[in-house]
């Protein structure tokens, strides 16, 4: 991300909306500036949300595998079935995507 390749990040539809850890309060809409912290809790960089898609798993626009840094739809998929064991990934399946640019990285 704070290289600049990865412009996009997906979540599943059921879980897009709701808060996660003491930082991230989900359901980020385009316009929104978002604090990016690493695993340690420290603020690494600040993204600008550009746009929200809800995609289907059987379907992965050209758009999202790249922003993602992959290099097809069946790397996304592949990937997002070993990271995702717990849910059953079915071509219905839905994902929010959050398009967004590097906007400040946060030197350590």
């Amino acid at each position: 991300m704070m290289e600049g390749r990865k412009t996009v990040t997906a979540e599943t539809l059921e879980e897009y909306g709701k808060p996660y850890g003491d930082y991230g309060d989900g359901a980020y809409e385009p316009g929104d500036l978002i604090e990016v912290y690493d695993l340690r809790q420290r603020l690494r960089c600040t993204i600008r949300a550009t746009k929200v898609l809800t995609i289907e798993f059987g379907n992965i626009p050209e758009e999202v595998w790249r922003g993602e840094t992959f290099s097809s739809a069946e790397e996304f998929r592949e990937c997002h079935v070993r990271c995702l064991p717990h849910l059953h990934l079915h071509d219905g399946f839905q994902f929010v995507t959050l398009h967004f640019d590097l906007v400040d990285i946060i030197l350590p």
